[in-house]
């Protein structure tokens, strides 16, 4: 399993991930569009999205392509023969997943006590109903945490393994499976489906269609793995075998520093719970998802076959190469996020007014959702630096420097939170002015470039560290480019009479983008950027760096 196929390269890995993934990333939005449409910021979704922080969380954190236990696998099985991975896996997946039906117990049992702490706004009268929802959803959500292990673990060994359309693309079962859902209450209940008096019914939906999705993500992945030698599901407790100290090394640590950062969404809906606007909790998801959209395809294109180049950089004991390939991967993200969140801020109202405008989603959520979204595209760049960064310590088989980094990143997002918010003080808020609730997202986004800036401290401290000067330097030349980017595309979008109407918004949202990214292109390219060449290439799926 160490060694890719002949000819095989990032270029062309990515040209198979970025297809799957923006087959999924096209299943969250058709997803986003029915919810917005149906919910809008009301009372259900509103439930949904405190209910799903925890099982959402595990299902995220250990289940999700680039999380510890994904790449743990990948890591440790990328260097084992087929039949020791196929023991190692099952071993794994049979300590986890006793570790985590444990895990969804407790969040059956412990529901109500998990919402309170997480959301404890909730416990007001006036959002007494939200609360009860949400209890409920979170009970129905359990399974996530068991479900989660499993499919984790089987998508690293399937990457490890060179199988990468699968895991990619396996997101879309649950935004089908929660369409399906959708389908049956619009069926049922047709334009009441969205009155006080039909809530519960919704949220139980909304929250069984979760968990049906996840369910089916795990069931596709069995195939493939019993096709190329992985196995079927089977128990195996040989708990002392020396691989298994080897994955619990790298993934206990790994797992609780990529714990550290999925608080900062805890944090974040804890101080939700609080601000005197409604649906802050649902915004958050609508604003995330336009984000994450294409950040997701485009940190899958980068991340999946990054990691085991990575890994074999270190095997092979090819430091020069290692880093040549780390900063490689940091300035392509640090080249495609700026601008695409430059372009972001510029057009989000218009952009938030085609995508969600529509049924329940009135103007006050488009105000909402359109301040959020602005807040989450000033912090693409840090987010994928930092994945970039903590995917060179994992090759190393070391967790530990990023979950220590991401363990003092929850003390400064939690005072972020309470001071961008405007939070009161005995004294009167902390700072003379408040961000309200894109304050939250801001938080973040300092965490974020902070950890960013630690990692690369602690990586020149280990004597691995990259040139800081080349980094800086090229990463000014890219502000340039994006500053250039987004006047282009502000002007295109604000100076030019478009038409009315939805059609008249695409045209409006593709021609000022357009417009905005042939600037950066061509800006970068002009000021002799490689980052902004390499990028050109990666997009085109020529090979940038034989892994």
């Amino acid at each position: 399993m160490a060694n890719l196929a002949p000819g095989r390269s990032l270029g062309r890995i990515a040209l198979i991930v970025a297809a799957a993934t923006m087959l999924s990333k096209l299943g969250g939005l058709l997803r986003q569009l029915a919810l917005a449409a149906a919910f809008g910021v009301g009372p259900v979704y509103d439930a949904y999205n405190y209910a799903y922080v925890v099982p959402g969380f595990l299902l995220i954190l250990l289940g999700g392509i680039n999380g510890p236990f994904h790449s743990t696998m990948v890591s440790v099985l990328a260097k084992r023969d087929r039949r020791h991975a196929r023991e190692l896996l099952e071993t794994t997946s049979t300590l986890a997943g006793l570790v985590l039906l444990l895990v969804s117990i407790v969040l059956v049992i412990g529901a109500g006590t998990i919402v309170d702490l997480t959301a404890p706004g909730l416990t007001l009268p006036a959002k007494a109903a939200i609360r009860e929802l949400a209890v409920l959803q979170v009970r129905l959500m359990a399974p996530l945490a068991l479900l989660a292990g499993l499919i984790g673990l089987g998508f690293g060994a399937l990457n490890a393994a060179e199988v990468f359309w699968l895991p990619s693309v396996s997101p879309v079962m649950s935004s089908f499976a929660l369409l399906a859902g959708l389908g049956v209450l619009w069926w049922q209940l047709g334009s009441g489906i969205n009155n006080p008096g039909n809530a519960m019914v919704g949220g139980i939906v909304l929250a069984l269609s979760t968990t049906a999705g996840a369910l089916l993500q795990w069931l596709i992945q069995l195939p493939p793995m019993g096709r190329i030698g992985l196995g079927w599901p089977r128990l195996r407790f040989r708990w002392r075998d020396p691989g298994v100290m080897e994955v619990l090394k790298v993934m206990g640590p790994a797992t609780l520093a990529s714990g550290m950062l999925y608080i900062a969404v805890f944090t974040d809906l804890f101080f939700a719970s609080f601000l005197p606007e409604e649906g802050v909790a649902a915004g958050l998801a609508y604003a995330n998802l336009l984000v994450q959209t294409p950040l997701g395809i485009f940190s899958s294109m980068l991340l999946v076959p990054l990691l085991p180049a990575l890994a074999r950089r270190v095997g092979e004991g090819d430091q020069r190469g290692f880093l040549a390939l780390l900063r490689q991967g940091l300035m392509l993200g640090m080249a495609a996020m700026l601008p695409l969140g430059a372009v972001t801020m510029v057009l989000s109202q218009p952009l938030i007014h085609t995508v969600y405008a529509r049924g329940a989603f009135d103007g006050d959520a488009s105000a909402l959702v359109s301040g959020l979204l602005i807040a989450y595209a000033v912090g693409m760049p840090a987010y994928l630096g930092r994945d970039v960064l903590v995917r060179g310590f994992y090759a190393r088989e070391d967790a530990t420097t990023p979950f220590l980094v991401s363990a003092l990143g929850i003390v400064l997002n939690i005072a972020l939170d309470w001071s961008f918010i405007g939070a009161p003080t005995p004294q009167g808020p902390l700072l003379p002015f408040s961000f309200g609730a894109p304050g939250l997202v801001l938080a973040t986004m300092g965490v974020n470039t902070a950890a960013m800036l630690a990692l690369l401290v602690c990586l020149k401290r280990q004597g691995t560290g990259l040139d800081w000067w080349p980094l800086v330097k090229d990463g000014l030349v890219l502000l340039l480019a994006t500053g250039g980017a987004s006047l282009v595309a502000g002007a295109a979008c604000y100076a030019v009479s478009w038409p009315a109407g939805i059609v008249g918004n695409l045209l409006r949202l593709l021609m000022a983008s357009g417009l905005g990214f042939a600037t950066y292109g061509v800006v970068g390219h002009g000021l002799g950027v490689r980052e902004v060449q390499l990028l050109l290439q990666f997009l085109r799926h020529r090979r940038v760096e034989r892994v």
